[in-house]
């Protein structure tokens, strides 16, 4: 099958309302979701207090997320087997090759991104924000609160991206959800079986999938940065 015809196929299959393929589109979005709604509240918190108000292991902690910024997510599926298994310490859970052990690993792989950009993102508002909201009599959440929406754009970055690696992850959906049709099988996992055993038309329809999300989030993002200033010469 030539290239054309694989891809006229793939909009056929998008366009008819393929059954097995939007179910896919679905666990992809659910387990996705789930994971990084679980992951958020903590991650932005954590992320919040190591920016303003330094803690026993803030720095380890700060490391530790960066860090798992660049692990690859086959390996962080790995380590989750190994606690999921049926001989490992959250064996008794059976969340292995079910949608609950997809949406941990989601976690795992959120809250890094979430923590770190939002620890960014906080460190980079002026001080003089949490200072004021004090002065006026401000309680902690209310503080915690004017920060955040000062560093809106950066934490709804963090969130995005977070967004962006979860519906586009393979390792860890492979290795936990074991990729069982019509049970666990993702658009990731299922985009790298179909292009294994050659059926491409299947293959690209997934990929137009995969592109309709990340595209409105580059979007988004490009949105959140804003028009690029021009730096001006300043008169001599």
């Amino acid at each position: 099958m030539g290239a054309l015809d694989a891809t006229l196929r793939a909009f056929g299959l998008l366009l008819t309302g393929d059954a097995a393929l939007w179910h896919l589109v679905w666990v992809s979005l659910a387990t996705s979701l789930a994971g990084l709604l679980l992951a958020a509240p903590p991650a932005l918190l954590l992320g919040y207090q190591a920016a303003l108000h330094p803690f026993r292991w803030r720095r380890a902690i700060a490391w530790l997320a960066q860090a798992m910024l660049a692990v690859p997510t086959l390996l962080v599926g790995l380590l989750l087997y190994l606690l999921l298994a049926p001989a490992g310490p959250l064996g008794d859970l059976r969340w292995l090759f079910a949608e609950p052990g997809m949406v941990l690993g989601v976690f795992v792989v959120t809250f890094p991104v979430l923590f770190a950009y939002t620890l960014a993102a906080v460190q980079a508002v002026d001080p003089l924000y949490a200072e004021t909201a004090l002065a006026l009599g401000g309680t902690r959440s209310q503080v915690m609160l004017r920060v955040l929406h000062e560093a809106r754009f950066g934490v709804m970055a963090a969130i995005l991206l977070g967004f962006g690696r979860a519906i586009a992850e393979i390792g860890g959906a492979l290795v936990l959800g074991g990729n069982i049709a019509g049970h666990t099988r993702s658009l990731g996992t299922a985009l790298a079986l179909e292009a294994g055993r050659g059926d491409v038309g299947q293959a690209i329809a997934l990929g137009i999938v995969l592109l309709a999300f990340a595209l409105p989030l580059t979007g988004v993002l490009a949105w959140l940065q804003g028009a690029p200033r021009v730096l001006r010469r300043q008169p001599a």
